[in-house]
């Protein structure tokens, strides 16, 4: 099948002028044309008169400035305009005639500035042409003059209802762009704070345990190279987000933990992001029943946060305590469970400034799923997801 866009694609590389002046060429061929003589307009009916030179001058004046009708909008209606006036009160009545409708929608959709002042200069010019043809014996009577004018008011309204709709599209295209950029901006913070808060929060953990250690080497060597390690993914995973800002910077896209600069997962990430916070010396259990997709889409994106901020807030809130993560992938949706008591050194708290928690809370949501973080009665606190996997690709 014959693709028309790709046929037309090198047509719309050139100048607007050139892909212009076919019209006007066109219309002043069919002028000369013999059979359609004496077949133009006749504003004031006046007798016909046979071609001389100054019809070809009118014949010019009336088509070729179609070729500037959307660069030059005000010239081109001026040139037509005065060309129509010779074809008139000559009594030509070509078929170049009609090139006053083309230039009067053309710049009523194109002219930007003083639009009011071409319209009164017009409607006075138009005037003085009606007078002229009556001083030169027209029949045509007020009647015929005022329903012209309508019909060239007519032509002038297409024009500017075409200027509407064109701005109005504008923007909307505007509004789409920056609502596309506001969303991504949000998402971005969002992952921001998901990969800086959780990373940060288990080095500082980490470091905080390592005071204590002096006097056992071997696990001072130990807590220090998971901080390294942990700081090691904090930058992994912050290039991956500068690869959204910048599509140029490449990255491994293989490397690193947690998602992707494209938002895929993959398998096992939320096994090392338990591994990571049992390194900080939290103790946690982690269980998972059924199988990820191999290609993980939102769901699982969702799925892999909603454990990141629980377990983040796990280590900041309640350092030491005993957490559950349960996962269970099904058919239909990805359930997350994730809780803490309150045995730890710290009294156990669903979360500090609750902006991690909002974010988990909105993106949930967009997914048609369910979200909560509560107290447990028990002491302790519990982050319950349900996700839909129906969106997941």
């Amino acid at each position: 099948m014959i693709d028309l866009r790709r046929l037309a694609e090198p047509w719309r590389r050139w100048d607007v002028t050139v892909r212009d002046l076919p019209l006007g060429l066109l219309i002043a061929v069919l002028s000369f044309v013999p059979a359609l003589n004496d077949r133009g307009t006749r504003l004031g009916d006046l007798p016909a008169r046979p071609f001389d030179a100054l019809a070809v001058v009118a014949i010019a004046l009336e088509c070729l400035p179609l070729a500037v009708r959307r660069r030059r909008p005000a010239v081109c209606l001026a040139l037509v305009s005065v060309g129509f006036a010779i074809d008139q009160l000559r009594g030509y009545h070509t078929v170049a005639g009609v090139a006053l409708g083309i230039a009067l929608i053309s710049t009523a959709a194109h002219l930007h500035r003083h639009r009011r002042a071409v319209i009164a200069v017009a409607t006075v010019a138009y005037v003085l042409l009606a007078v002229a043809l009556d001083r030169r014996g027209a029949a045509e009577g007020l009647l015929g003059y005022v329903t012209f004018y309508l019909v060239t008011a007519i032509a002038w309204g297409t024009g500017a209802w075409l200027r509407r709709s064109r701005a109005a599209e504008a923007a909307l295209r505007r509004h789409v762009a920056e609502a596309s950029r506001t969303a991504e901006r949000t998402r971005i913070a969002r992952e921001l704070h998901d990969v800086v808060t959780h990373h940060v929060t288990a080095m500082v953990v980490q470091a905080e345990a390592a005071r204590y250690l002096t006097a056992a080497p071997d696990r001072l060597d130990h807590t220090l190279s998971a901080v390294t390690d942990t700081g090691r993914r904090a930058i992994t995973d912050l290039r991956h987000l500068l690869d959204l800002l910048n599509p140029d910077h490449g990255t491994d896209p293989a490397g690193g933990s947690g998602p992707a600069a494209d938002g895929s997962l993959r398998i096992g990430e939320i096994h090392a992001l338990v591994e990571q916070t049992r390194q900080a010396g939290q103790p946690v259990e982690y269980t998972a029943e059924g199988s990820p997709p191999e290609t993980a889409g939102s769901t699982e994106v969702a799925a892999y946060r909603v454990v990141q901020e629980a377990l983040t807030n796990a280590l900041k809130h309640a350092h030491g305590s005993r957490t559950t993560v349960h996962v269970r992938h099904g058919e239909k949706e990805t359930t997350v469970e994730v809780s803490t008591d309150d045995s730890g050194s710290h009294a156990a708290s669903p979360g500090g400034s609750g902006r991690g928690l909002a974010g988990l809370r909105e993106r949930v949501a967009v997914l048609g799923g369910e979200f909560s973080a509560d107290r447990r009665a028990g002491g302790g606190f519990v982050v319950r997801a349900r996700i839909p996997s129906g969106t997941s690709s």
